[in-house]
C-alpha cells in the first residue's frame, strides 16, 4: 500500500511549476473577469463529451470521502478532512489525505466518531490549502463517492467560500450503482454494501479509509458491469437514468 500523498506543499509546488490547471491557479489573486473566463473554460473541460465514450478500463476516476463537523454546510458545518484514491480503470494509481483547519470547533460527538480532535485541526493546513490540493489531485478525473449528496454539498460550499466557483466534475454515486446492480439489497449504506460485496471493513469514518473501501466497491462494480455490457460511461448513465 502506498503512503498517502502529503498535503500542504503539493499544490503550491505544482502551482509554481505550472502543473496546476489555470482555472484552479486563477483563484489566487486573478482579476474577476479573468477568473470567470477560466472557470467557464474549466467547466467545459470537466464536462467534455468525449469522456462519455471512454472504455471503462481507461476511465480516470477519483474515489473520495469527506469528514465534516456536521451535516449542514448552509448552517455553518465545515470540512475536517479529505481522503481520496485515484484509479485508472480498476487499477489504483495514488492516494491523498489531509486534515484541514476550517476555523470551526470540532464537536465532541464528531471527535468520538472520527477520531479528529480540536488539537489536530488547529495544526492542520487551512481550508483553501487542503481544498485546492484535493482539487489538484482530482484533476480532470470523474469523481466517485458513496451517497454523493453530502460530499457534493460540502465541496460546493467550500469552493464557493474560498474561490467563488462551483464543482463542475462529473460525479458517480456508488449508492445509486448499488441500487441498480443489487435491487433486492434493502439497505444501501456503506456498511451494508461493503458486507454484501465481501469487502472487509477497516476503519470507518476516516476519510481515506472510507475512500479506500469505496474504491474496492467501485472495482467490484466495474467487474459486475462488464457482465452487463456496460463498456463506457455513457452506457452506465443510460442504466442509471431509471433510478
Amino acid at each position: 500500500m502506498k503512503e498517502p500523498t502529503k498535503a500542504g506543499s503539493g499544490f503550491w509546488r505544482s502551482l509554481r511549476s505550472g502543473g496546476v490547471p489555470s482555472a484552479i491557479a486563477s483563484v489566487f489573486g486573478a482579476p474577476s473577469a479573468q477568473q470567470m473566463a477560466f472557470i467557464r473554460s474549466l467547466s467545459r473541460e470537466q464536462r467534455r463529451p468525449e469522456v462519455l465514450h471512454y472504455p471503462m478500463s481507461r476511465l480516470e476516476t477519483v474515489v473520495f470521502d469527506l469528514e465534516t463537523t456536521g451535516f449542514h454546510p448552509q448552517h455553518g458545518d465545515e470540512i475536517l478532512s479529505f481522503g481520496a484514491v485515484k484509479l485508472l480503470g480498476s487499477e489504483v494509481q495514488d492516494e491523498f489525505y489531509t486534515l484541514v483547519n476550517s476555523k470551526v470547533s470540532v464537536p465532541d460527538n464528531i471527535s468520538a466518531l472520527t477520531g479528529i480532535t480540536q488539537e489536530m485541526i488547529d495544526g492542520a493546513p487551512s481550508l483553501i490549502d487542503g481544498l485546492h490540493d484535493f482539487m489538484a489531485f482530482a484533476g480532470r478525473s470523474v469523481l466517485i463517492a458513496h451517497g454523493t449528496g453530502h460530499d457534493k454539498a460540502f465541496l460546493n460550499a467550500a469552493l464557493w467560500k474560498t474561490s467563488k466557483i462551483q464543482l463542475t466534475h462529473r460525479i458517480l454515486d456508488t449508492m445509486m450503482i448499488a441500487r441498480w446492480l443489487k435491487p433486492s439489497l434493502g439497505s444501501y449504506g456503506l456498511d451494508e454494501v461493503l458486507e454484501e460485496a465481501n469487502i472487509p471493513v477497516t476503519v470507518r469514518h476516516h476519510a481515506l479509509e472510507d475512500a479506500k473501501m469505496t474504491a474496492q466497491l467501485w472495482q467490484e462494480y466495474l467487474r459486475l458491469m462488464r457482465h452487463k455490457q456496460v463498456d463506457t460511461l455513457e452506457d452506465l448513465y443510460a442504466h442509471l437514468s431509471n433510478f
